[in-house]
């Protein structure tokens, strides 16, 4: 007897792990408080404060593309989760296994080349400095 997933479920475990993934690798800023002055100290005060406003144009496209690719490198490793999944409840099926087995191998292929895209927009920024 072979035991599958229905498609619908296949896809919420697919969306539920990437929504996880994407909250446990989002980056969060450390908290910081503030004590007195009013409203327009509290402005100035956080005008001091780094962050996306503080960059220029050039870094913020930099970084933009860097945060990209940090979610695109995190649904890749969600897709082979999911395709240790498909091998798991293949139950032998050859079919099965070989979309599985192409599931990883074209994930991998494709991280890789988010890795080099990541050291291209690194070294293009660099140069450009």
């Amino acid at each position: 007897m072979r035991m599958t997933l229905p498609k619908t479920a296949m896809f919420g475990l697919m969306l539920t792990a990437a929504l996880a993934a994407g909250l446990l690798a989002s980056r969060t800023l450390p908290a910081q408080v503030y004590g007195g002055g009013g409203l327009g100290a509290g402005m100035n005060a956080a005008s001091t404060i780094g962050g996306i406003s503080t960059l220029d144009g050039k870094a913020l496209i930099v970084r933009i593309i860097e945060i990209a690719l940090d979610y695109v490198l995190i649904i890749a490793v969600a897709a082979v989760i999911v395709a240790g999944i498909y091998l798991i409840v293949s139950n032998g099926d050859e079919g099965q296994k070989d979309k599985a087995k192409n599931i990883i191998i074209y994930t991998v292929v494709g991280i890789i080349l988010i890795l080099f895209a990541r050291v291209i927009v690194l070294t293009v920024n660099t140069l450009v400095r």
